[in-house]
Parts: structure tokens; sequence; C-alpha cells
């Protein structure tokens, strides 16, 4: 459903990914590791069309994305959420969700028409909101709800652009240790036909959701298997200096 193919990209003389390839089935659940300055950011923003790579070739559904621009990849069915939060605070949960939905449908073009009033786009907002836990909250304005709604809506706006893959940037950055669990919940409770890539410092949320773990090292792919693989591993207890021998 998503693969990289040897892609590698320098800013100057520093080479950040190097020759990342990476195979993601459908329905994949996989979680990226690494220590701060591995990459994981950068190759994510070359998947999503953020950053052009130097050399490699990137594929969606298979099909060669690589020269397509962010909209395009959207259109395709590749959607990000990011971790930093990237929402229209001044509007309701119910609109980014309607105006995300929208999009994806093509209900914005009209010069007339309001896309939050298309039966489609209403629906989508109704099964998005049921599935990230928001329907209670529909109604409340973004900028006077809590930091862990927020991320909520972040994988809702995502979720609503019907997408195949769904690429998550730290999803539990800044929550309590509360609202981590609920992420643990809300994501293992996503469709499984939808294939997900995270980027993840949480090990216990790491190891509970992923069928797969890549770690990254200064840009390469140092490993590539199974949690339980990944939890035996000497070189990743000496990358992470033993952050998961409880894991």
């Amino acid at each position: 459903m998503l693969e990289t193919r040897n892609l590698t990209k320098s800013f100057g003389p520093i080479q950040v990914t190097k020759s990342v390839s990476l195979k993601l089935e459908k329905g994949e659940r996989r979680v990226i590791l690494g220590p701060n300055g591995a990459g994981k950011t950068t190759l994510f923003n070359q998947l999503v069309g953020e950053i052009i790579p130097n050399a490699g070739s990137i594929h969606l559904d298979g099909a060669d994305v690589t020269a397509l621009r962010v909209a395009d990849r959207a259109r395709r069915g590749l959607s990000r959420s990011y971790q930093k939060n990237t929402l229209f605070d001044a509007l309701t949960i119910r609109e980014n969700l309607g105006l995300a939905a929208a999009v994806a449908l093509g209900k914005g073009q009209g010069l007339w028409s309001d896309p939050l009033q298309s039966p489609e786009v209403r629906e989508t907002v109704r099964e998005v909101a049921a599935l990230v836990d928001l329907a209670p909250n529909l109604d409340a304005t973004v900028s006077a709800v809590s930091y862990g709604i927020r991320r909520q809506l972040e994988v809702g706006i995502a979720l609503a652009t019907r997408p195949k893959v769904i690429l998550m940037d730290e999803p539990t950055s800044g929550v309590g240790p509360e609202m981590s669990k609920g992420f643990h919940r809300l994501l293992k409770s996503l469709p499984r036909e939808l294939t997900i890539l995270i980027i993840e410092h949480d090990m216990d949320l790491a190891f509970d959701v992923a069928d797969t773990i890549t770690v990254l090292n200064y840009g390469e792919v140092v490993f590539d298997g199974l949690p339980e693989a990944a939890k035996g591993s000497q070189l990743l207890k000496d990358i992470y200096l033993g952050a998961w021998e409880d894991a």
C-alpha cells in the first residue's frame, strides 16, 4: 500500500535519510522509532510531498507518487496528522471536520453553496466523530477544548479525508498518561483496512499497537521486524540506552 525504495535526502553535506526502503501492506500498523535526529520527520515530509528526495522513489497503492504535490497525494489517499496542532481554533470541531471532509469529497467549489450542509459531508463528520470519540464535543470551539481533545481532532481531520494510508507524527506528544492510554484504545479501534504509519517515542504505545517496528538511526534503517524481535535486539537497546528494557 505504501512503499519507499532507497529514499535519500541531503541538506548540504548532511545526509538525513540514507537509502530508506520500507514496504507497508494494506491494513498494516507500523511504528517508526529512533532517537532525536534520526530522520523520522524528514522521512514523513518526503512521504507526503513537503520535501522532495534527492534519490529514490515513493509508491502509493502501486503508483509512483514521487513527483506529485502534497494535494495530489492526498487525493490518492495519503493523509497526515502532525506533531503540533494545525487546526482552525476559531471554528468548532464540527466545522474543522466538515471542511476536511468537504475538500476530500469535492464539495467546496460552489460559489454560493455551504459545503458543510452537504448530506455526504455531514455523514462523514458523524462517522469520524464517533470513531475518534468526539461526538459530545462537536459544537465546541477548538480554542475552548483541552489539548487531548485537540489531538483527537487532528486524527479525526486526517480520517475525514477518507485516506488509504494515514501518517501520524507522535500522536501522544504532550499528553498525560491517561490520555495516552486513550490514544492506545483509539488507534486500536480504527478500521483494520486503514494502513497506519506512526512516529512515536512512547514505547508502550509502540509495542501495543504495532504489527511491525522500524528503527531509524542517523537516517538509516537499522531494524525492521516484529515487536517481539525488537524487544530482544541488543543494538536497539544500545541506541536507546536501555529505554525499553522493561517495555
